[in-house]
């Protein structure tokens, strides 16, 4: 079931399929991940055929979507869960059955894609944070905004990811997370574990695909290393 299992300084990194491992984990304080969003990758004409990164979107299922009993309320005291807009209306409900509370927030791009697709230009990314007593947001007034305004990455930034996360929008975010372990089943290339061993959380990461799985263990190798220096 597990393919790999890695513990670094404060980090534990799984290569498997998290429906079948987090399960088995217990007890996370905190789920912030991104998961698949569920979404229309085609079309998109010229401005689509010159850029590739809708071909990896579908090539590794990331606008299949994801099953919600994933995010289990009775492991974990909060999540954050970025979304589709047109995920909005399912995951809401969900997330309203299962947590005390929960906030809708957004990421604004400062340079998002010139383009609509017949639909309204992408210029922001929902994600929403739902919690149960105890584990309600942190941070100041300032840090309490419901939203970010940060570049999108391009270029090495992207890690080879198509859907990766600035470090500006995950930092943000694990300082609203109550304290705690964190967890991201759907991990990626590490965005989520590079915040939390910033802020001094422990962390576990589930992936599937291993190219993105081994650029996860470099990147968290790499802070823990500077962690460790600066300390």
């Amino acid at each position: 079931m597990i393919e790999r299992d890695i513990v670094i300084g404060n980090a534990r990194l799984i290569l498997a399929d998290s429906y079948k491992v987090l399960p088995t984990l217990g007890w996370v304080d905190a789920i912030v991940t991104d998961p698949p969003y569920e979404f229309r990758a085609e079309g998109g004409g010229m401005y689509r055929a010159e850029r590739k990164s809708m071909d990896q979107i579908l090539d590794e299922g990331l606008s299949d979507g994801f099953d919600h009993s994933i995010i289990n309320p009775l492991l974990c005291g909060s999540v954050v869960v970025f979304c589709h807009n047109d995920q909005l209306p399912k995951i809401l409900p969900y997330l309203d059955g299962s947590f005390e509370r929960q906030a809708v927030c957004i990421w604004r791009k400062k340079n998002p894609q010139p383009v609509a697709n017949k639909h309204y230009r992408p210029v922001m990314e929902f994600y929403v944070h739902a919690w149960n007593r105890g584990h309600h947001p942190h941070g100041t007034l300032d840090e309490l905004d419901r939203m970010i305004v940060a570049m999108s990455p391009r270029g090495e930034a992207k890690f080879g990811h198509a859907t990766v996360k600035p470090d500006a929008v995950m930092d943000k975010i694990i300082r609203n997370v109550a304290p705690g372990t964190i967890c991201d089943p759907f991990m990626g290339t590490g965005s989520t574990g590079v915040a939390a061993l910033k802020a001094g959380r422990r962390f576990i990461g589930i992936e599937n695909n291993p190219a993105h799985f081994d650029t996860a263990v470099g990147r968290i190798r790499e802070v823990t290393s500077a962690l460790a220096v600066a300390a």
